[in-house]
């Protein structure tokens, strides 16, 4: 019903940027809360950042907050992180992900119904 497609992860030094997209197609009209989750070999998935149907809602990984922003066009069924002052224990898949129906922002993976195919990010030291 919904396919979510990443691009933009890379290799990048310590101190630079990146962004990311996650384009949505299929039934969209369903998609309220998006979000990004990443996971680094031999470790659990975890949340990085989430916004709201409409963007009035932001949550944020404290390892992230201050860096990291989270943003959507529903116009262009895009979500997208941008990634600022990377670090090398950034470097992981990035995955974003998306919940149907939902009424807040969750944090755990189990709770959301789509996923991306995920995109590797690499910061160097």
């Amino acid at each position: 019903q919904v396919q979510l497609v990443e691009s933009g992860g890379g290799l990048v030094q310590a101190g630079g940027s990146l962004r990311l997209s996650c384009a949505a197609s299929g039934r969209t009209s369903s998609l309220y809360t998006m979000g990004w989750f990443r996971q680094a070999p031999g470790k659990e998935r975890d949340f990085v950042a989430a916004i709201s149907l409409r963007g009035g809602n932001l949550d944020y990984a404290d390892s992230v907050k201050g860096r990291f922003t989270i943003s959507r066009d529903n116009a262009k069924n895009t979500v997208y992180l941008q990634m600022n002052s990377l670090k090398p224990e950034d470097t992981a898949v990035y995955y974003c992900a998306a919940e149907v129906d939902s009424s807040y922002i969750p944090r755990s993976p189990l709770s959301y119904d789509y996923w991306g195919q995920g995109s590797q990010v690499t910061v160097s030291s």
